[in-house]
């Protein structure tokens, strides 16, 4: 039996499904506080499994393509904030202000790696320099996405820690491992490669179990006693118009500084998107614990959003560029 287009992914529906446990049967007190910490180390197994994956060759590759690099991370760190800061005054007294807090921390997020690579790839782009431009802007994102936090998020939630404390604490539970994991690679590097879904498992999980502890302590809190059906309507329309705005953007900026094809499917892929496995990890860390519920939901709105809109993009401009080479193709002879 085929599966309906119309539902959603696994991984889509298994976050449905957390949100929904959490709300019924949050954690509480040392059950809460054992979680919280298999949260961390849950994470700091994904950053370091992501770094042993990451190949040097794979940095080189794409590295000299400064440019389209330049241009991915204006957009990522620099488009991005602009944006959201624009859209405050329309949609901010719509949402809560918690619930807007999330939408300007989703627009400081470095850009996701995964799908932008595969997206550029089904989409026939350059993916050497989209590995190396998303895995860039993950990197960098470390101390950038604290810092512009600290500058355009309101205060208010916040876990009451100096930008300086917050980055030291980003780089001690994701860079620090990331650098192992990538130093490691030469001994599991191998390894890695022929066991993917190990990886998929350890990103997937600590994804749902960070989403499950975030959102057991903001029920704990009220969280769903201060929003209505109607606020979760508006963010939604709030995460597309944000996105679509990033597209016509990304789009727009990519032709007028004359990238090809190729380089443009890059730039519109890595520099619209946001990293859902990086975003839940920062905000546990950047963010008070009965904060950080509210804050991820506009991120995992925004994420299923760009990945239903990219992937409907990706396939399209596949099919050309697959309809284009074959009408270039020479014809064989009789």
């Amino acid at each position: 039996m085929s599966r309906p287009r119309f539902l959603p992914d696994n991984f889509t529906l298994s976050l449905i499904t957390t949100v929904v446990i959490a709300s019924l049967l949050p954690c509480r007190g040392g059950v809460a506080v054992a979680f919280n910490g298999l949260t961390t180390i849950a994470i700091a197994l994904l950053f370091f499994l992501h770094g042993a994956k990451l190949s040097s060759e794979a940095i080189v590759a794409g590295a000299t393509h400064w440019r389209l690099h330049l241009l991915v991370f204006c957009s990522t760190f620099i488009m991005f904030p602009l944006i959201g800061l624009a859209l405050q005054p329309i949609f901010a007294p719509l949402i809560t202000p918690a619930l807007y807090a999330g939408v300007l921390f989703l627009c400081v997020l470095p850009s996701t790696v995964q799908s932008s690579i595969a997206f550029t790839s089904i989409a026939r782009g350059n993916v050497s320099a989209a590995v190396c431009s998303a895995s860039a802007s993950s990197l960098i994102g470390i101390f950038l996405t604290p810092l512009i936090a600290s500058l355009i998020v309101e205060t208010q939630g916040s876990a009451h820690t100096s930008v300086l404390e917050s980055m030291g604490n980003i780089v001690l539970q994701l860079l620090v491992p990331f650098v192992a994991g990538h130093l490691a690679r030469r001994w599991i590097g191998s390894w890695i490669e022929r066991n993917k879904s190990v990886l998929r498992f350890v990103d997937q999980g600590s994804i749902l179990l960070v989403v499950y502890v975030a959102f057991s302590e903001a029920v704990v809190e009220g969280l769903w006693h201060h929003m209505t059906l109607t606020s979760l309507l508006l963010l939604a329309v709030v995460c597309g118009v944000l996105l679509t705005i990033a597209l016509v953007i990304t789009s727009v900026a990519a032709k007028q500084f004359g990238f090809n094809k190729a380089d443009q499917i890059t730039i519109i892929f890595c520099g619209s998107k946001k990293s859902l496995a990086s975003g839940i990890p920062m905000a546990k860390v950047i963010f008070a614990s009965n904060a950080v519920g509210a804050v991820v939901l506009p991120l995992m709105l925004f994420h299923q959003i760009q990945l239903m809109t990219c992937a409907v993009l990706a396939q399209r401009w596949g099919a050309r560029a697959d309809a284009g080479n074959a009408k270039l193709a020479p014809s064989p002879r009789a």
